[in-house]
């Protein structure tokens, strides 16, 4: 195994890892607000990863440029997407997930 393939399975693995981390993120957090956050910032790391993997593994020019660039993207929209979306729950009057909670609903 050369040191570029082994680099392209090490990106890809934390690119895999990292996605795990924002679906279970999103399927385990209580509110809108903190499952934001998981994939966010999970979701954007794996993504992040897997295409420099997908870049590495190309290798020509033209394609790393390009995964450069869609790294790039991602980077700036996931964030803003995820804040526009809190901010809209946020305005629509969805409160914050607390502690209480969950004794409220056992009673």
């Amino acid at each position: 195994m050369t040191l570029l393939t082994a680099l392209i399975i090490l990106c890809a693995a934390i690119g895999v890892f990292f996605t795990f981390v924002a679906a279970v993120g999103m399927i385990r957090l209580p509110d809108v607000y903190t499952r934001s956050h998981a994939a966010t910032k999970a979701d954007t790391l794996g993504a992040g990863f897997s295409i420099l993997a997908v870049a590495l593994y190309f290798g020509t020019a033209g394609e790393v440029l390009r995964a450069l660039l869609l790294i790039v993207f991602i980077y700036y929209t996931n964030p803003t997407a995820a804040h526009a979306i809190t901010r809209a729950a946020y305005s629509q009057g969805i409160e914050v997930w607390t502690a209480d909670d969950t004794t409220e609903d056992s009673q």
